[in-house]
Parts: C-alpha cells; sequence; structure tokens
C-alpha cells in the first residue's frame, strides 16, 4: 500500500488488523506445539519435558506482552 501511495489513513488502518492476522497465526502455532510437542515431551518426563515447558511458557509471555 505504500509503494503504491494509497492514503495513509488507509495504510493506519491495515496495521492493527495486519497484527491480529500475525496474532492469530502465533496462537495457532503454540497450540499445535502444546498439543503435540509438550504433551509429548511431558508424557515422557525428565529434562526434555521441563525444556518444552519452559518454552511454552516463554512463547505465551512473548504474546502477551505484544
Amino acid at each position: 500500500m505504500v509503494e503504491e501511495e494509497q492514503y495513509c489513513i488507509d495504510i493506519l488502518t491495515q496495521v492493527p488488523a495486519s497484527t491480529k492476522a500475525l496474532q492469530s497465526v502465533a496462537f495457532g502455532l503454540l497450540e499445535e506445539h502444546m498439543s503435540h510437542c509438550v504433551v509429548r515431551a511431558a508424557a515422557v518426563g525428565g529434562a526434555e519435558a521441563d525444556v518444552k515447558i519452559r518454552e511454552a511458557t516463554e512463547a505465551i509471555a512473548r504474546l502477551v506482552r505484544s
């Protein structure tokens, strides 16, 4: 839109829409990661489970802050 020299307000309107779309993708990826990788690691237990849970917790914290 910028390269096409669209009206500034129209571009500004699209920024939050794009952000929401990316957040939706991020939450979907996180859900997939938790339902597969984290669950699998938790079933095995040990250090791998600790790592996967910590990774998921940190990812959630990043998403909440954004």
